[in-house]
C-alpha cells in the first residue's frame, strides 16, 4: 500500500474500532444510511430445491469469498418467500453461531431469492451509501473489531438486528464511495485469482500425495514385479507374491462409549477421550476431552494402547473422508470411534494407516452403513475388506519412500497455504485502509 497517499488532513471518528478518519467524511450508525430498518428472515424449513422458485438463503450458503454455496441450493414456494424476496443491492448478515458477522451482497444476477430467519437484512439507501461500499466494510478489520466486541454470548454467538444498525461506520461521499468500491473490486480480483491460482495448486499437490500413497500401498516399489489379480476390482493387480488376507484376520477391533456426563467424578481427569473432533492429524497425542479411572471403570469405553490405527465411524465428515490416526499415547474413544489393534508379526499400524489413505474414496463407497441416518461405517463391511499384504520388510519400505515423499509434497502444500494466509491477510489490510480512509484512492479509478 505504500503507493498510495494518505488524506491532506484527519479527525478523530471517536471510534475506537476505527480510529482517525478523513476531515471531511461522515461517520454516523449503520440505521441512518438505511431505507428500512433492518428486517429478519422467514422461519420455514428447507425441504424443496425446486428451481422454478426463489433461493431460499441460509447462514450456511455463504462463503467465505462472498458467493453462495451451490452443493447447498434449497428453495421456498413463492407464497412463503414473497415477504422475504430480496432486492438488487440488500446486504445479508449472519446473526447468530460460528457464521455471526459474515455478509453477503445481493444482486439480481443471482436469481430471485429470499433469506432464512438466521439472517439480517440491511437495505441500503442509495442516496446516501452504495451497497458496494457498505459491504466492502463489512469485510474489514474495523468491521470484525465490532463484531467481536458485540456478541452476546448466551449459548451461542448472536448479533441483533439492533447491534448491526447501531453500528457507527465512516461514509465517505457517494462519489468518493464509488472510486473506493471500483478500486477494490480491481485489487481484491487480482489477490483472489492468486488465491484460486494457489488453491487449485494445493489440490493438485493432494490428488498427487493420494495417487502416491494408493501406488505404493497397493502395487508396491517395484515397478517390474510379477502382478496378479487381487480379486477385488477397486484395488485391482496386486504384487504376486503378496499374501491374501481379510482386515479381521490381522486386527482387532475395539468400540467407545461416553461415561454418563451427570457424574463429574468421571470427566476432567488424565485419561485421553477421542471422539471424530480429534483426528485432524496423523498421530493422534492427546484430546479436548479426558475422563477419569473411575469414568473409565463405568461406562463402555477401555483404554486403548498405544500403536493402534483410530477410524471415525460415524460422524458427517463421512460424507466425503474417512479420518484416520494412531495413538502414540494409551487413550479412550467415545462411541463415534474405532480402534485397530494390530497383529504387527504380520502388519504395520502404519502401513494399514497408509492403506486407509490411498483408498479412501474406495472405502467410503464399500464401508458406508445402508439405511443409516447418520453417516456410518458398518462393522462387518470394514472386518471382511480384502487386504493384499507384503511382508514387513516390504512394509518397512514402503513406509519409508512413503514418509519422504510425502513429506516433501506436505511442505509444499504448506508453502502454498502460508502464501494464501498472506495474501488474504494483504486483502483485508488494504479493504480496512481503504473503507476507513487510511489510503486516499481518489483518482485512482
Amino acid at each position: 500500500m505504500s503507493q498510495y497517499r494518505a488524506y491532506p488532513a484527519y479527525k478523530d471518528s471517536g471510534i475506537e474500532w476505527i480510529g482517525q478518519v478523513p476531515e471531511h467524511w461522515e461517520v454516523k450508525p449503520f440505521k441512518y444510511i438505511l431505507s428500512a430498518p433492518m428486517s429478519y428472515g422467514a422461519n420455514e424449513s428447507a425441504e424443496s430445491d425446486d428451481p422454478n422458485h426463489p433461493r431460499y438463503i441460509r447462514i450456511t450458503d455463504l462463503t467465505e469469498n462472498g458467493t453462495l454455496r451451490e452443493d447447498t441450493f434449497k428453495t421456498l414456494p413463492w407464497d412463503k418467500a414473497y415477504s422475504y424476496l430480496l432486492s438488487d443491492g440488500d446486504i445479508l448478515l449472519a446473526r447468530s453461531g460460528a457464521t455471526v458477522g459474515k455478509s453477503f451482497l445481493y444482486r439480481e444476477t443471482n436469481g430471485a431469492a429470499c433469506f432464512a430467519g438466521y439472517l439480517i437484512k440491511a437495505s441500503c439507501d442509495e442516496e446516501k451509501a452504495l451497497p458496494k461500499y457498505i459491504y466492502a466494510y463489512l469485510q474489514s478489520h474495523s468491521y470484525w473489531e465490532y463484531i467481536s466486541g458485540s456478541n452476546i454470548q448466551s449459548t451461542i454467538q448472536n448479533v441483533s438486528a439492533e447491534k448491526y444498525s447501531s453500528m457507527v461506520l465512516p461514509v465517505p461521499q457517494r462519489e468518493e464511495q464509488a472510486t473506493i468500491a471500483a478500486t477494490l473490486d480491481r485489487e481484491t480480483a487480482r489477490i483472489d485469482t492468486l488465491v484460486e491460482k494457489k488453491t487449485r495448486f494445493i489440490e493438485l499437490l493432494k490428488e498427487k500425495r493420494q495417487a502416491l500413497i494408493t501406488h505404493a500401498v497397493t502395487k508396491g516399489l517395484d515397478p517390474n514385479v510379477k502382478m496378479k489379480d487381487s480379486g477385488v476390482e477397486w484395488i485391482g493387480q496386486v504384487p504376486e507374491h503378496w499374501e491374501a488376507t481379510k482386515l479381521k484376520h490381522v486386527a482387532a477391533f475395539s468400540g467407545g462409549g461416553t461415561p454418563s456426563k451427570e457424574n463429574p467424578d468421571y470427566w476432567n481427569g488424565c485419561i485421553p477421550w477421542v471422539s471424530p473432533k480429534d483426528m485432524k492429524h496423523e498421530v493422534i497425542t492427546d484430546s479436548i476431552d479426558h475422563i477419569t479411572t473411575k469414568g473409565l471403570e463405568n461406562s463402555a469405553t477401555k483404554l486403548i494402547d498405544s500403536g493402534a490405527v483410530l477410524l471415525v465411524a460415524r460422524s458427517g465428515i463421512l460424507r466425503h473422508t474417512i479420518p484416520v490416526g494412531i495413538n502414540n499415547v494409551p487413550v479412550s474413544l467415545n462411541q463415534d470411534m474405532k480402534a485397530l489393534s494390530l497383529d504387527e508379526t504380520r502388519v504395520r499400524p502404519r502401513f494399514i494407516l497408509r492403506w486407509v489413505q490411498g483408498l479412501n474414496r474406495s472405502l467410503l463407497g464399500i464401508w458406508a452403513k445402508e439405511g443409516a441416518t447418520v453417516e456410518s461405517l458398518e462393522h462387518e463391511y470394514v472386518a471382511n475388506t480384502r487386504l493384499p499384504l507384503p511382508d514387513l520388510k516390504e512394509q518397512d519400505a514402503i513406509l519409508a519412500t512413503l514418509d519422504l515423499e510425502t513429506a516433501r509434497i506436505d511442505a509444499l502444500i504448506s508453502k502454498a497455504e502460508q502464501s494464501i494466509t498472506l495474501l488474504k491477510e494483504r486483502r483485508a489490510a488494504f479493504i480496512t485502509a481503504a473503507v476507513t480512509g487510511q489510503i486516499d484512492l481518489r483518482g485512482k479509478q
